[in-house]
């Protein structure tokens, strides 16, 4: 079984884990492991086959799981309690970042043989959404939806972050900035908004620091969606609702996923990252909270919220083709090809 093949989906309602395998262009379920209710994102040590997942009860705590990787099944040998549920869950060398979207902070955890240590440092702003690095691991991004702000810090040693020489980026207010994701070669940072689903394409400069460039729709917009907004019900309001973004098919590709159409944009970049002006749009599961993309950039995860199914696609030219279905779980919003 390959790192490559292997597929991990956690479902937040059902409070587990299952582990899919892609089979050509079939999936295979492989195993379901309990975690707890609350299960939405996880981190993936690939070395050493452990993983990192955030779970809500008993008491909010981020579990330490070990990956076996002929059975498919996750075993807790580690637990560490935090004060409130965690939203975002990256891992760097050894340090582990985390964003708590209800408690409005981030913070960074050593962490030694599987065993998540005490926090290094805390910052705080509000509705904090994500927490991601740049391929180095040299450079820290904390996105807060609350404060229409990216914060930015340095990884230091023992696992301490330092603020840069501008501690934050602004974005437009009341957009709602929420996921993240940086280019292989580190030159571009995109966001994606939650209440406009506007992605951004950010510059990194000199430290890492970053500076808006440009900015494309990323949902349909002749489906008459209008702008959300904090405690709007994107459903019944019909409001924008973005979620996830990815980069694919070696990073020709953007992709956006908005909830309440259950879309996804491709955003085509060129050779430096930049955005050519061209979205393709794709339908895909109910209310696509969280997607993923094979290690080599062909193949694409979708799952949906409101499905309890995940879709494996083939992306071809920015559309993506469908491949197989499966069901997955009570209320999936987290993948990662592991």
């Amino acid at each position: 079984m390959s790192i490559e093949s292997l597929v991990l989906v956690a479902n937040d309602k059902g409070g587990t884990i299952s582990t899919l395998r892609v089979e050509g262009k079939r999936f295979a379920r492989v195993a379901v492991s309990e975690v707890g209710a609350g299960c939405g994102t996880f981190a993936v040590d690939r070395a050493n086959d452990l993983v990192y997942a955030a779970t809500r009860t008993p008491h909010p705590a981020i579990l330490t799981l070990r990956l076996d990787r002929e059975t498919g099944a996750l075993t807790e040998v580690a637990r560490r309690e935090v004060s409130d549920p965690v939203a975002y869950l990256t891992l760097v060398h050894d340090t582990l970042l985390a964003a708590s979207y209800h408690g409005d902070w981030g913070a960074s955890y050593p962490v030694a043989d599987g065993v998540v240590g005490d926090p290094a440092t805390t910052l705080h702003a509000r509705r904090m959404h994500a927490a991601v690095v740049d391929p180095r691991g040299e450079n820290a991004y904390f996105v807060s939806l609350g404060d229409d702000l990216i914060a930015q810090r340095a990884v230091a040693v023992d696992s301490e972050l330092v603020e840069l020489s501008e501690p934050a980026v602004h974005c437009t207010p009341a957009s709602g900035p929420r996921h993240l994701v940086i280019s292989g070669d580190g030159r571009n940072a995109y966001l994606l908004t939650e209440f406009t689903a506007e992605a951004t394409r950010f510059e990194r400069l000199e430290g890492g620091r970053l500076e808006r460039r440009e900015t494309a729709w990323a949902f349909d917009r002749d489906s008459g969606l209008h702008q959300g907004a904090y405690g709007a019900d994107p459903l019944a309001g019909h409001l924008i609702w973005g979620a996830d973004l990815a980069l694919a098919d070696g990073e020709r590709w953007l992709l956006c996923t908005e909830r309440t159409e259950s879309t996804v944009v491709a955003i085509e970049l060129d050779e430096p990252g930049h955005f050519t002006g061209r979205p393709v749009l794709s339908r895909t599961e109910q209310q696509p909270r969280g997607l993923t993309v094979s290690p080599d950039g062909g193949l694409v995860v979708v799952v949906g919220e409101r499905s309890d199914r995940a879709s494996l696609y083939r992306i071809v030219d920015g559309a993506l083709a469908p491949l197989d279905r499966i069901e997955v779980g009570r209320g999936p919003n987290w993948v990662r090809f592991v």
